[in-house]
C-alpha cells in the first residue's frame, strides 16, 4: 500500500519579505544599466571577439568609486541634514541608500567584466567563430544590446532589437541559433512583464492554464533529456554507487528522495538501485527498504511508488514506499518522514536544492539544518555547477548565455540537425531553465544555480561535513563506454565529482555526512 501525506502550507509570513526583497532586486537590475552599457558593442574583427570597452570598464573597477561633484554636494547636505536634532530622520536614510546604490553600480562593473571575460575566453566563443562567422558575432552584438536595453526599460531599442532578433535566432539553426531563439523569449517575457505590471517576478493570472497546457511538452521533454544527455543519469549513477557504499552491511535502510528524481515515471534511479541491493552477496541480508518520495505532484509519485513495488515483488524484496507532498522544501519536518529507530537513512537530491536559495538570508541554511537535524548516514546533493543567481540581471544573463552555450553545443554533437526530439528538449527544457533565469525575479525565480564553491560553504554552515567521492576512474568509465557521450569530461575537485562538456562544467555531485 502507498501511503500519501499532503501538507498544507501558510506563506502570509513570508509575503512581506519577498515583497520588499523583489522590490530591491528590481532596484538593482536598473541601476545595472550603466556598467552593462560598458559590454554592449563589440569589435567586427571576429578573430578576437573583444569587448570595444572593457579596458574602460576595468580601469573604473580597479578605482575605488568616488561620487561625481554633484553626487558629492548632494551628500553632504544629506549628512547635514542627518546630523540634526532627530538622528532617525528621512534625509540621513537617502544618503545611506544614495552610497549603497552606489556601491552596488560598482560591484555590478565587476559582475558582468566577470562573466563576459569567461565568455570571451570560452571554447563556444571558437565555436561561434568557426560555425556563424560574422553572422554569429552579431547575433551576439544583438543579444547583448537588447538586454542592455531591457535592463534599462528602453522599451524602442528593445522592441526594434526583439524584432531582429526573432529574424535570425532560429530553431533549427546553429547552436548559437538555437540557444539564442531561448534567450530571445527570456527577454521578450521580462519586457512584457515589465511593460503589463511594471516589475518583473508579479505572476500573469494565465500563467496557470499556460502551465497546465505545456506541462505534457515539459514531461516528455524531461523524459527525453534523461535518456539521451548523461545529465540526470550521471547523477544518478553517482548516488546509487554511494548509497550502496552507505548500506553496505546493513538490514534496514531508509531512502529519502527529494523531489523524487524530478518526477520522472517508473522511479528509474531506484530500480537499478533496487536490482544491486538484490544482487548482493556475501553480505548480510538486507530485510526492508523504504523509500519516501518527496515532491509537488502526489498522484505522479504514487503512480512511481506503485511501479516500484511491483519490481520490488519480482525481485523479492521487502519494500515500503510512501509520499509526502508538498509545494516545497521549506517546510520540511522530522515527522513527514516517519523515521525508524535501527534503519540507516540516507538523503538524495537530484537538481532540487537550488530551488531552496532565496533572496532572504537563511532560507536553505534552514532546510539544510532540519536535513541534518534527521541525522542520515549520507545526503548526496547533485546540482547544476554555474552561477545563475547573481544579484545583477547583466551578470546573470552573460552566465546563462555562457553555460547554456556549451549545453546546446553538446546536444548538436549528439544530434542531427533536424532531429525533432532535439527541438523538444530544447524549447521545452532548457529554455524553461532559460526564461525563468531571465525573465523572473523574486520568489518566482526558481532556478538559481551555484558553483561548487558555494554549496560547499552551505553544506559546512548547516553542519555537514564533505564525503570524498573516490571513483572518478569509474566515473569516466562509465561516461566513456557510451557512444553518444563523447566529448563530455568528468573531473575530480577537492572531493566533488563534475561532469563537463569539452572541460565546461555542467553538473557536479557531491556527497555529505553529519559531523
Amino acid at each position: 500500500m502507498v501511503a500519501l501525506y499532503v501538507q498544507t502550507e501558510n506563506h502570509d509570513d513570508d509575503h512581506k519579505s519577498d515583497e520588499i526583497m523583489m522590490g530591491l532586486d528590481i532596484n538593482l537590475s536598473s541601476m545595472a544599466c550603466l556598467p552593462f552599457s560598458s559590454v554592449s558593442t563589440l569589435k567586427n574583427d571576429s578573430s578576437s571577439w573583444r569587448i570595444s570597452s572593457l579596458d574602460e570598464t576595468i580601469k573604473h573597477k580597479k578605482q575605488k568609486p568616488t561620487p561625481n561633484a554633484d553626487e558629492s554636494l548632494e551628500s553632504t547636505a544629506s549628512l547635514s541634514c542627518g546630523s540634526s536634532s532627530n538622528p532617525n530622520s528621512s534625509p540621513r536614510l537617502r544618503f545611506r541608500d544614495h552610497i549603497w546604490a552606489y556601491t552596488q553600480r560598482y560591484l555590478a562593473v565587476e559582475a558582468i567584466d566577470d562573466a563576459a571575460t569567461a565568455l570571451m575566453k570560452s571554447k563556444e566563443c571558437e565555436e561561434l567563430e568557426r560555425s556563424g562567422g560574422g553572422d554569429g558575432m552579431k547575433l551576439v552584438q544583438q543579444l547583448i544590446s537588447c538586454a542592455e536595453a531591457v535592463a534599462c526599460r528602453d522599451k524602442t531599442h528593445a522592441l526594434a532589437l526583439l524584432s531582429e532578433l526573432r529574424a535570425n535566432a532560429l530553431v533549427f539553426g546553429t547552436p548559437f541559433q538555437r540557444v539564442a531563439s531561448c534567450f530571445v523569449q527570456g527577454l521578450s517575457d521580462r519586457l512584457e512583464l515589465v511593460q503589463t505590471f511594471g516589475t518583473v517576478g508579479v505572476i500573469d493570472p494565465e500563467s496557470t492554464k499556460k502551465m497546465a497546457v505545456h506541462q505534457r511538452d515539459k514531461d516528455e521533454a524531461l523524459h527525453l533529456f534523461y535518456e539521451l544527455c548523461p545529465q540526470i543519469q550521471f547523477g544518478h549513477f553517482i548516488a546509487n554507487a554511494s548509497i550502496l557504499e552507505a548500506f553496505e552491511g546493513e538490514s534496514f535502510v531508509h531512502v529519502i528522495d527529494l523531489g523524487m528524481s524530478l518526477c520522472l515515471p517508473h522511479g528509474y534511479q531506484w530500480r537499478n538501485l533496487m536490482q544491486s541491493l538484490a544482487n548482493r552477496k556475501g553480505q548480510v541480508t538486507l530485510q526492508r527498504l523504504r523509500i519516501t518520495g518527496v515532491g509537488n505532484r502526489g498522484e505522479s509519485l504514487k503512480a512511481s511508488g506503485e511501479d516500484l513495488e511491483l519490481y520490488a515483488k519480482w525481485l523479492n524484496l521487502n519494500f515500503e514506499f510512501s509520499v509526502v507532498e508538498f509545494s516545497n522544501l521549506e517546510k520540511t519536518k522530522a515527522e513527514y518522514f516517519n523515521l525508524h529507530d535501527g534503519e540507516v537513512l540516507v538523503i538524495n537530491s537530484i537538481l532540487q536544492l537550488h530551488c531552496v536559495v532565496k533572496e532572504r538570508r537563511g532560507v536553505l541554511n534552514s532546510v539544510l539544518k532540519r536535513l541534518h537535524g534527521l541525522s542520515p548516514k549520507l545526503m548526496v546533493v547533485v546540482e547544476q555547477d554555474s552561477s545563475h543567481n547573481g544579484p545583477f540581471f547583466p551578470g546573470r544573463f552573460m552566465e546563462a548565455l555562457h553555460y547554456y552555450s556549451a549545453i546546446f553545443d553538446s546536444l548538436d554533437a549528439m544530434l542531427p540537425k533536424y532531429d525533432t526530439r532535439r527541438a523538444k528538449m530544447e524549447q521545452f527544457f532548457f529554455a524553461e531553465e532559460i526564461k525563468n533565469i531571465v525573465s523572473r525575479e523574486g520568489p518566482e525565480r526558481v532556478e538559481r544555480h551555484e558553483r561548487m564553491e558555494q554549496w560547499r560553504r552551505r553544506m559546512s554552515r548547516a553542519g555537514f561535513q564533505p564525503a570524498p567521492l573516490k571513483m572518478v576512474r569509474k566515473a569516466k568509465q562509465w561516461v566513456e563506454k557510451v557512444d553518444g557521450f563523447k566529448g563530455y569530461t568528468v573531473m575530480e575537485d577537492k572531493g566533488c565529482l563534475v561532469l563537463g562538456w569539452k572541460s565546461k562544467p555542467i553538473i557536479a555531485a557531491s556527497c555529505w555526512k553529519c559531523s
